[in-house]
């Protein structure tokens, strides 16, 4: 199949300081000119490592897409301190504070343009910050890239399970590509998530453009959990050793395959606030659950001769997700059930 990729050429201002061909270890920035008040002629420069050593695959993995997700950029900065260029094979290009104005600012959305950087790709080379550091990524990353890793967490609004996350394709052969490369992951649990179809998000367009793609979700609540990080850690070094970038253990091959798959089943599996208050789970994660049965309810604090209002799932399956905040408005998202991935695995 021919896969989308973003017209060329699309002219943009922004610049990078480092050189992908060069052998060895550098650190640098993306430049993206930015004139605010503040700077007229300023630049918003996002940090950029590159590690590389003779022929091989291309790895170009990012954390910080969402700013209140802090596993990813921690472990891609471990990462770079730790590894010698002369124990790979291949290429590898991190970026650990994708979205850096939301990062410094802890913010799922920029501070700068309000934007969602995970819902404007492909970008614009002529558009907002967040939308230019899209286009980069599509005009001048993926081209050079064989895989995506992009480490996600719930940010402060979601708690969920950690997990490794697969990009859906219709093609059978990338599918399996990203499933193998998912469960390499070897995370505790793998989901299979379209996000309602949403065709905007990096790894939607790193799928279109060919890419062997991986994706997590690793706890949330805007903190750093200790397990998620551990599981972020072993899992980005596991899917290089799949790739041959990193030298593979000696590790039974397919132990990741026993993983259970799960999916989220689309609108049925999420259960939104119908109306502003206090939302009040009423389960763990984890939790077994059956469509119609109660999930959570929402208090009315402000008018305590209201009684609260009860929630329902609408489907059957495992508590995957729950809303971190107490107060919910309406359409916040409450709860997500994942159901056994009735997909193929090869």
């Amino acid at each position: 199949m021919s896969y989308e990729t973003p017209p060329k050429p699309r002219q943009g201002s922004a610049f990078v300081t480092v050189d992908f061909e060069r052998e060895g270890r550098q650190t640098g920035f993306i430049h993206i000119p930015h004139s605010p008040h503040s700077d007229a002629w300023g630049a918003t420069r996002i940090p950029i490592a590159v590690l590389k050593n003779g022929d091989g695959p291309t790895a170009l993995v990012t954390g910080g897409n969402h700013g209140d997700e802090h596993e990813g950029p921690i472990t891609l900065g471990e990462l770079f301190r730790e590894l010698d260029p002369r124990h790979i094979s291949g290429r590898l290009i991190l970026i650990p504070a994708l979205n850096l104005p939301a990062v410094q600012a802890a913010h799922r959305t920029s501070p700068v343009d309000g934007l969602n950087l995970n819902r404007t790709y492909p970008g614009d080379p002529q558009g907002t910050i967040s939308q230019q550091i899209s286009a980069f990524v599509c005009d001048h990353l993926y081209p050079i890239s064989d895989a995506f890793i992009d480490l996600h967490s719930g940010g402060s609004s979601l708690d969920i399970l950690p997990s490794a996350i697969v990009e859906p394709t219709t093609d059978p052969d990338h599918q399996r590509r990203n499933i193998e490369a998912v469960l390499a992951f070897d995370a505790p649990m793998t989901v299979v998530i379209s996000n309602l179809g949403e065709q905007r998000s990096s790894t939607a367009a790193a799928v279109r453009a060919g890419l062997t793609t991986i994706g997590t979700e690793m706890a949330g609540t805007g903190t750093v959990s200790m397990d998620a990080l551990r599981i972020c850690r072993t899992g980005v070094r596991n899917v290089l050793k799949h790739l041959r970038i990193l030298e593979p253990d000696d590790r039974p091959g397919g132990a990741s395959g026993a993983r259970k798959v799960l999916e989220i089943p689309g609108p049925q599996g999420y259960v939104f606030a119908p109306e502003g208050g206090v939302f009040e789970p009423f389960a763990p994660l984890g939790t077994e659950v059956r469509a119609g049965d109660p999930a959570g309810q929402i208090h009315f604090v402000d008018n305590p001769e209201r009684p609260p209002l009860q929630l329902h799932y609408g489907q059957d399956g495992i508590l995957y997700a729950k809303r971190h905040p107490g107060r919910v408005e309406p359409g916040n998202c409450c709860l997500v059930i994942a159901t056994p991935f009735e997909g193929t695995l090869s």
